[in-house]
Parts: C-alpha cells; structure tokens; sequence
C-alpha cells in the first residue's frame, strides 16, 4: 500500500507541475528546449546568457512533444484548405510547402557551421509555397492552394508554385536594421513635412528614394517614389499617408525586422507558433502543444541574430593580389557597381544601440508599449567579433548595398525573374506578374556564402555580376568593356569580401587572420582595429 500511494503522490505532483507551470520529470521526454524563457525573464538575464539562449533556440531540433508541425494551419497561419487531410505523418514534412526543417541552423550554417550562416543550394527556400495546404502537385485535386492549383486555378509546377530563394547569412543583421529604422525614419520626416499640393525629394544617408507629392486636396502621390515596396505606398487617401518603410530583409525587401522574419520562420519551416501572434494558452495549429515560443524566447533568438559578429575582408600579403583588389575596388566604383552597392552607410545618433521591439514592426509581431524596452549596444567588444566601431559620433557600415529594390533583369523572358511578386496580395493579379525587382544584394561576406544571386543557382561570382541586367545594365556592359585583367580585378576585389572564421578580432586580415591596415576600410573598422578586444557580455 506503502509503494501504492507513493506512485500516487508523486502522479498527482507531476500533475500540479504540469499546471503550475513547473518543469516536468523528464524521464522519457523527448523535446529540444527543456524549459523556455519566462516573459519578462529576457531583463533579468544577463547579456551573454540571453544569447546564448537564442543560439540554442536557433540550433534547436524540434519534435512534436514541443509542438513541432502544424496539422491545421499552412505555414501563412491561415487554416488548411482541407482540414480533414491534416499535416500529420506522412504528410507532416513537405520541401516546398513546408515543414521543410528540423531546425534553423539545419539551413543557416555557413561559412564554418556557424549557426545564423547561410547555405549551399539544397538550403533553398521556397518562398510563398506555405500558402499551399501540402504540395504535392496531385493534378487530381482541385482544391485551390490545397496541393497544385493555385488562387486562379491554374495548375503549377515546381517552377511556378513559389520562387526558389538562396539561404543568405544574418552576419551584421542588427546594423542592417538599425540603418533601416533610421532612413525610415527620415523618409517619414520629409513625408510629414510636405504640405497639400507640394512635392519632396525623398534622400536619407546620401541614398535618392525618388520624390513624395500630394495633390492640392492633400491625397497622396506615391508614384515618384523609388525602391520601396508595394506596402511601403499603399495610402487610401489623405490621413493615411504610405508609411514609406524600408524592409531590410527578405530579397524582395519583404520585412521590417529581425523579429517578424523570426516569427514567421518559426511558423513556416518548423510549425512553432509564437505567443505574441496566435496568444496565450490556444493552440491553433491543432498540434496538442500551447505557449510554444515566448515572446522572451522570441526577444532571445533575435537578439542572437541581431548580435551575430559583422563580415571582414581578407587581403592576402601578396602584392600581385593586393595589387588586383584595389585596382579591382577601383573599377567597380568607376563602372557604376557602387552607386547601389555602395560600400558604406553611416549610422549616427547612436543607432548603434539595437531595442527591441523595433518601433515599425506590423500588428502581428510584438510593438513598442507591449512590453519593456531591451537596448543592446552593438558595439560592445564584448560581443561576437569583429565588431564595428564608432568614431567621431558615427559608425559606418561597409555592408555594400543601398537597402533599395531595384530592377536587375532584362526582357521579360530572364530566366532570373521569379514568378510570383511577395509583396502583392495573394492570388491577386500583380502576384502572378511576377517579381523582377530584389533588395541590392548586401556584398559584405559575399565570397564564402556562395552560391550567388537571389535563387543561388549560379556558383561564381562572375556568373552573378554578368547576369545584372534591368537598372544595372548600364554597370554589366562596362564591366564587359573592361580589359580582361581588369574583370579579374574586380572579381577579386569581391572575393576579399569574407565572412571572417569565429573568434577572429579584426575585421581586415591576411591570409593568416592577422590584422592588416587597407587604404579604403572606413574608419570605424581601423578604429576596431585598434582597439583591445577582451571581456565577454
């Protein structure tokens, strides 16, 4: 009887555990994250900790007992077309609708297995087949968006059902948002400062985004704008101006930061649902598991990716070498290559400290006022190295790219253009007319994250800079005019362009990873150079 009411006592602990929220016995448990964050947990950790904890979230495999799948709802959120067919064994991984991944890192690990990297080709996602229930191209079922007919119908093909995107590396990913959070800003000071029937260049960080005009009833003219996407000038009349916000990530400039992109991650590719999209204690995809992300574990993998050390340049001690890269950094300014990827962009006013929540993120992912601020200063040598630097109130980011789309393919039979536009409404017309305009391509840490262009099916660099058609022919057509010394010139200026091997302290090196002084690094990277790199977070 003794043994009897032991098993039974220690039955109904594991139960008040469970319901208090207390860490169960786990004993046969099979999960990757044995206990998450609490919500407001994120402030009371220290730094270091928080990002390690990100890192695991990042590197997490995960399984059903923590809520991995999705069997009720598409990699969008929406509900499954077809409930009665739910995403559950065999159908509980799909390569092109998703799930497609155990785990984040299982993608994001390039150069050196370094977790948040890119990847190789069979890391490819395909963008906007989550809006399919399960892809299957059974031409049986005639379900739209259920397994191959689309919104209009249409039978797809592998081709046509998503567009095949590169995994890129989120290395300087807290710098690449914070530029955006202030051109944004800025842009939105100049739409705010434009009267009824008057017209304003719109120009942040020396970077043109066209011109904001109103008409003389104060509507609002977004057609002289440049580089934004369809969202950023959407306007339904004179109080509710375009908002005008750069999206710095996705490749069609699709995102506001680096905490939406992890959000939807988590949906799309595992069927993690957070808390600060679906709520508290629900559990709409149908899997058994609440609370599956926190909004702390949310804070805690971005901040991970927002803290990921910058990319560097390596320049080999050999002069013929030397000798090509600065001829090579040369001609790809004079040929017009800088004019997008232009080699720096100046954060000043202290946009060096990242906050979360970033103050533009949209209604489904965490805003500013619900929930403390988190500040963390991203040129803290205490972080992942290298770091950059300020100097004289200002830290310049050598990311090469104006964070503006632009239209790089020729006629419209390129086989670079993709065949469907993310940042047009679902099944709308404008969706399936395709996309031909990409965010300029980030160069720094180019030359060891290849395979190159937007869909990464091309595996030299040379491929790429020769397939830059649209807004870039003019560059194309003189680079093709270059002496071919000289195009080698250039490509190995561009081969410089390294993502640096882990626990390098400088951000210009040799071959050997030893610091080296180069004419043309912006000042905040000699600054780093300079500076004694020791401590932790």
């Amino acid at each position: 009887m003794t043994r009897i009411r032991l098993v039974a006592c220690l039955a109904l602990a594991a139960i008040v555990a469970t319901a208090t929220g207390v860490a169960q016995t786990p004993i046969g448990r099979e999960v990757a994250i044995a206990r998450h964050l609490q919500d407001d947990e994120e402030f009371a950790m220290p730094l270091a900790r928080l990002i390690q904890f990100g890192e695991q979230l990042f590197r997490a495999n995960w399984t059903i007992q923590e809520g991995a799948g999705r069997p009720l709802v598409k990699g969008t959120g929406a509900p499954l077309e077809d409930p009665s067919r739910p995403l559950v064994f065999p159908r509980n991984f799909n390569r092109v609708s998703a799930p497609d991944a155990n785990s984040c890192a299982g993608c994001h690990n390039a150069p050196f297995g370094v977790a948040g990297g890119g990847g190789d080709i069979v890391a490819n996602v395909f963008v906007l087949g989550q809006r399919f229930d399960f892809a299957s191209f059974d031409t049986s079922d005639p379900t739209a968006t259920g397994s191959s007919v689309d919104e209009s119908g249409t039978q797809t093909t592998l081709q046509s059902i998503a567009n095949s995107r590169a995994t890129l590396g989120m290395f300087g990913a807290g710098f690449i948002e914070m530029l955006a959070r202030q051109m944004s800003t800025d842009l939105q000071r100049i739409r705010d400062a434009t009267p009824p029937g008057g017209r304003q260049p719109l120009e942040s960080k020396g970077v043109s985004f066209g011109v904001i005009a109103r008409t003389a009833e104060g509507a609002w003219d977004a057609t002289g704008v440049e580089g934004l996407p369809a969202a950023s000038l959407a306007t339904t009349g004179p109080n509710d101006p375009p908002s005008l916000l750069i999206r710095p990530f996705h490749q069609a400039g699709n995102v506001v930061s680096l905490r939406q992109f992890t959000v939807n991650a988590f949906t799309h590719h595992h069927g993690i649902q957070a808390t600060e999209r679906v709520g508290q204690d629900v559990d709409p995809d149908g899997d058994g598991v609440v609370n599956e992300l926190t909004r702390a574990d949310v804070t805690a993998a971005t901040i991970f990716q927002a803290t990921m050390a910058v990319p560097g340049r390596v320049i080999p001690r050999d002069r013929a070498i030397e000798a090509a890269i600065m001829l090579g950094e040369q001609r790809f300014e004079t040929i017009g290559c800088a004019t997008c990827h232009r080699p720096s962009l100046p954060l000043d006013n202290e946009g060096w400290i990242f906050t979360e929540p970033n103050p533009f993120n949209p209604d489904d992912t965490l805003r500013l006022g619900e929930a403390s601020t988190l500040a963390v200063n991203l040129t803290d040598l205490r972080l992942p190295q290298p770091r950059l630097r300020a100097v004289r109130g200002v830290v310049h980011v050598p990311a090469y790219t104006d964070l503006k789309l632009h239209d790089i393919c020729d006629d419209p039979d390129d086989p670079n253009i993709e065949p469907l536009d993310m940042n047009q409404p679902h099944g709308s017309p404008g969706f399936f007319e395709g996309n031909r305009k990409f965010l300029t391509r980030k160069l720094w840490g180019v030359a060891n994250e290849p395979p190159y262009f937007h869909h990464g099916q091309y595996t030299t660099l040379r491929e790429a800079v020769l397939a830059h058609g649209g807004e870039a022919d003019g560059s194309r057509a003189l680079f093709k005019t270059l002496p071919p010394a000289e195009q080698d010139a250039v490509i190995e200026f561009l081969k410089s362009l390294q993502v640096l091997p882990p626990g390098t302290l400088f951000p210009v090196v040799d071959e050997h990873g030893l610091p080296r002084y180069w004419p043309t690094e912006p000042l905040g990277i000699r600054a780093s150079r300079r500076q004694d790199h020791t401590g932790s977070p």
